[in-house]
């Protein structure tokens, strides 16, 4: 029988290659499990998940895994403080009504936290925009302005200097393309901003 894993979308491969073996994780807006399910296999971590969807708790218990119904802006309040190692919110924050308190919360209650973001500052969109005049639709931000759930665009310069208001440490941090190439550009700077399709980061209070 073959247990092997799916392959992850880059972006994930990317976070679960920041996690260690053994430790304990909350994904926060955990989609159908395809990361908990990947860390729980191949790194025996002691995952859970919250997620909105009741269709993505489904397909994730289905799977074996430890998920809930809950919404981020208002539920990760209940959660006790350091009470994992790592939470994790992937592509998610600018959907969020609250992303500063969803932030905020995620440091609290793990000692690291794990945010994915796309770069509305890539410079595609920055093409898209100046030459099409339209709100830009890529691999990265692939729905029309009237019907995306991202309600928050942001740069990854957005991302980094939200940081440093909440006084947040930004352990590690890597840029990739929508293929999950890292681009070598480090800090906050333009080339970053520039180049980075997707910004990882892992943050600590």
């Amino acid at each position: 029988m073959n247990n092997k894993q799916p392959i992850l979308r880059p972006d994930l491969q990317a976070i679960a290659d920041m996690v260690q073996s053994g430790s304990s994780l909350l994904d926060v807006g955990c989609g159908e499990g395809d990361l908990l399910g990947w860390l729980q296999n191949e790194k025996k971590v002691s995952g859970r998940g919250i997620e909105l969807s009741q269709n993505g708790v489904n397909r994730s218990i289905a799977r074996g895994l430890s998920v809930i119904q809950g919404d981020a802006d208002t539920d990760l309040q209940y959660y006790p403080d350091q009470a994992y190692d790592y939470a994790v919110l992937s592509q998610t924050l600018q959907a969020l009504r609250n992303p500063k308190d969803v932030l905020e919360q995620m440091v609290r209650i793990a000692r690291h936290a794990i945010v994915s973001v796309p770069n509305f500052g890539h410079w595609k969109n920055r093409l898209y925009l100046t030459f099409r005049g339209r709100m830009p639709v890529t691999k990265t931000l692939s729905h029309q302005w009237y019907d995306t759930p991202n309600i928050h665009f942001s740069t990854i310069t957005d991302f980094v200097n939200l940081c440093e208001k909440l006084g947040l440490t930004i352990e590690k941090r890597l840029y990739v393309s929508d293929q999950g190439i890292p681009t070598y550009f480090h800090n906050k700077g333009p080339f970053a901003n520039l180049f980075g399709e997707q910004g990882i980061f892992m943050i600590r209070k």
